[in-house]
């Protein structure tokens, strides 16, 4: 991944809106963590122009892959338009297993004995797209790495990915999105400083006093 990729589709979080940094204001998340900054890349799904780059960004880190495969739902639109650009199979993953029919977790391309590479829209712990590469690898797929595109980069999240033996590969860093937002005047250089402090500890992160 060369650093005008992973600058390009930091520009493109922020310009779509896709990413919203508000520490004095922060956001709270489904599991109740509280946080500076926000990355909904939902949004993209609507926007042409940065889902081309996206797009093209997953294609440039998809050359060996013989099947893509996204996990419900956050990477099935980007698998398939990444499967139907590069002309290969395509795979999504369930959270768990139909309750009925064929009673498959796997659904799409056959993976069996396949290289796969995993494709996700936001990784923060990391939990649905390590059940993913456990549903395929049980498929007997050989899956290489999981791309997403953005990741928050936190300790825990890379420990875990380290343990699954699974590549992660954010297509744009938290570091990039910081850097972009304070050149373009979006983030004061004490607002990113809280930012970074988050992402050090996130579960211990207090916001300022107002």
């Amino acid at each position: 991944m060369t650093s005008e990729i992973i600058y390009e589709i930091a520009s493109v979080l922020l310009e779509a809106g896709a990413v919203l940094i508000r520490p004095r204001e922060p956001f709270t998340f489904a599991s109740g963590l509280r946080s500076p900054i926000y990355c909904d890349n939902r949004i993209l799904l609507g926007d042409v122009a940065a889902r081309r780059t996206v797009t093209r960004g997953f294609v440039a880190q998809c050359a060996d892959a013989q099947v893509v495969a996204g996990p419900a739902t956050g990477g099935i639109a980007w698998a398939a338009w990444v499967a139907e650009t590069l002309g290969i199979p395509m795979a999504y993953v369930r959270s768990s297993a139909k309750g009925h029919g064929r009673g498959r977790q796997v659904e799409g391309a056959v993976v069996q004995g396949q290289r796969v590479i995993l494709l996700e829209d936001t990784v923060s712990t990391g939990e649905s797209a390590l059940q993913a590469a456990d549903a395929l690898r049980a498929e007997g797929a050989i899956v290489m790495s999981c791309i997403c595109i953005f990741t928050w980069g936190w300790a825990e999240t890379t420990t875990r990915f380290a343990a699954a033996n699974l590549k992660l590969v954010p297509l744009a860093t938290l570091a990039a999105v910081l850097d972009v937002a304070q050149r373009t005047g979006r983030l004061t250089p004490e607002a990113r400083t809280l930012v970074e402090a988050w992402a050090t500890n996130p579960r211990e992160w207090m916001p300022p006093e107002t």
